[in-house]
């Protein structure tokens, strides 16, 4: 039965803060329902939704599945998904900034960037997850616990990094006390449990892929098992239960750029999620039901949009080859065109690792490219010549501002949240 707890809040400061921060209070803090071993019922037009979910990210599947190189798109689309993530957070940066700062890091000069070095941080923390994931694995605690130590690597936070809470958090209000929050997760006397539990009900296949994806997401961010990177680390679980249950294997299905621009929709129907009694009320019914069907309305509009910009880059990719006058298959030039979607910043060196080429047969490939207008060569550092394909990271620039649309076009619907300029 969820429930909602009193706790008492003693406050350890005495001077140098406001008296609201200072204070001592009783708070409340929420308890869930546990999830495994219960079943949950979709209202007719919810399932709906979460059929025409699935249907999306299945064509999404059988689109990158085309491609030449679909590790490229797999890799646009996992950046796109982590540095949206990132952007709920309040982490903002640009698409070129952020591959400058990955570059840096790369070539051993460093990121000076913090925020770039946090969203990096983000990037890597996904990766690793989806690696670790394929159709039937299960999902452990200790993946949760391994994204998030990788997620909060090198930051001010990392001493906190891969380790469950032991004191209570909340979310809105005093920075210093939960007095004014407006939201109490569990005491941490409960957290442990509830991740477990949480975990077992991942690993179920009796509900449909997205509608699991939902539930686990919105009992994880109810949990709050972290004292910093919960909100990333649970949209890293929406991927990692798709991939469990076969329903995204080749790319990710960038959902959190659509919830970034569905905030407030995304806040009020977590809070609904968020039920107090049994859970067989008409509340609890009617709450899940609200957010899963947000959710599944979410990924579909997510998955409907990758695959409009998988086929700007198939285009773009396309439009090149004629430029050059299709070069020869298994060329230097060729395989560059299949790999720059993914890679659209890179370096002689990176670039040969990339196509398994010499350094020699790659300079040449891209002094091709240079010379089409393909590529144009940029400074990372003092030393270091890189080159970027701009055409790729305008049209990564077009789909971060297409999914800030709530209409999904820019034209006639602006962005409602800050996104990169054209």
């Amino acid at each position: 039965m969820a429930k909602v707890v009193r706790k008492r809040w003693a406050s350890e400061i005495a001077e140098g803060l406001s008296r609201r921060d200072r204070r001592s209070c009783e708070y409340e803090a929420y308890v869930p329902d546990r999830l495994e071993g219960r079943r949950f019922q979709l209202n007719g037009d919810v399932a709906a939704d979460v059929t025409d979910a699935e249907r999306a990210v299945e064509r999404l599947h059988a689109q990158s599945a085309a491609l030449v190189d679909t590790e490229a798109l797999a890799r646009l689309l996992l950046r796109a998904e982590s540095v949206a993530s990132s952007r709920i957070e309040g982490l903002e940066v640009g698409s070129r900034r952020l591959l400058r700062a990955e570059l840096e890091r790369d070539l051993g000069e460093g990121v000076r960037d913090v925020t770039a070095h946090e969203v990096l941080g983000n990037i890597e923390a996904m990766r690793w997850s989806v690696a670790q994931i394929s159709a039937g694995v299960p999902i452990r605690a200790e993946h949760l616990l391994e994204c998030h130590r990788r997620l909060l690597s090198g930051t001010r936070m990392e001493d906190y990094a891969g380790t469950i809470r032991a004191r209570q958090n909340w979310i809105g209000g005093s920075s210093y006390n939960p007095c004014s929050a407006v939201f109490g997760p569990p005491p941490p006397e409960f957290v442990a449990s509830l991740v477990n539990d949480l975990v077992a009900f991942c690993n179920r296949d009796d509900l449909p892929a997205v509608a699991q994806a939902a539930i686990a997401h919105a009992q994880f961010e109810t949990i709050h098992p972290f004292a910093d990177g919960n909100g990333r680390t649970g949209r890293a679980l929406i991927h990692l239960v798709l991939r469990r249950r076969a329903a995204a294997t080749t790319a990710l299905v960038p959902v959190s750029l659509v919830l970034a621009t569905w905030s407030r929709d995304y806040v009020e129907s977590l809070t609904r999620f968020r039920y107090r009694g049994s859970a067989n009320t008409s509340a609890a019914h009617e709450g899940i039901n609200q957010w899963v069907a947000f959710f599944a309305r979410a990924v579909q509009r997510a998955a409907e949009d990758a695959i409009a910009f998988e086929g700007r880059i198939r285009e773009l990719r396309d439009a090149w080859r004629e430029q050059l006058g299709s070069p020869r298959a298994n060329s230097a030039v060729s395989l560059l065109l299949d790999v720059l979607p993914g890679a659209p910043l890179v370096t002689v060196n990176g670039a040969a690792a990339l196509i398994g080429r010499s350094f020699q047969s790659t300079n040449e490939g891209i002094r091709r490219l240079l010379k089409a207008g393909i590529l144009v060569q940029i400074n990372i550092g003092r030393r270091n010549r890189a080159f970027e394909a701009p055409g790729v990271v305008d049209a990564f620039t077009a789909l971060e501002r297409q999914l800030a649309s709530p209409e999904g076009d820019t034209r006639t619907s602006p962005p409602t949240r800050r996104v990169p300029r054209r």
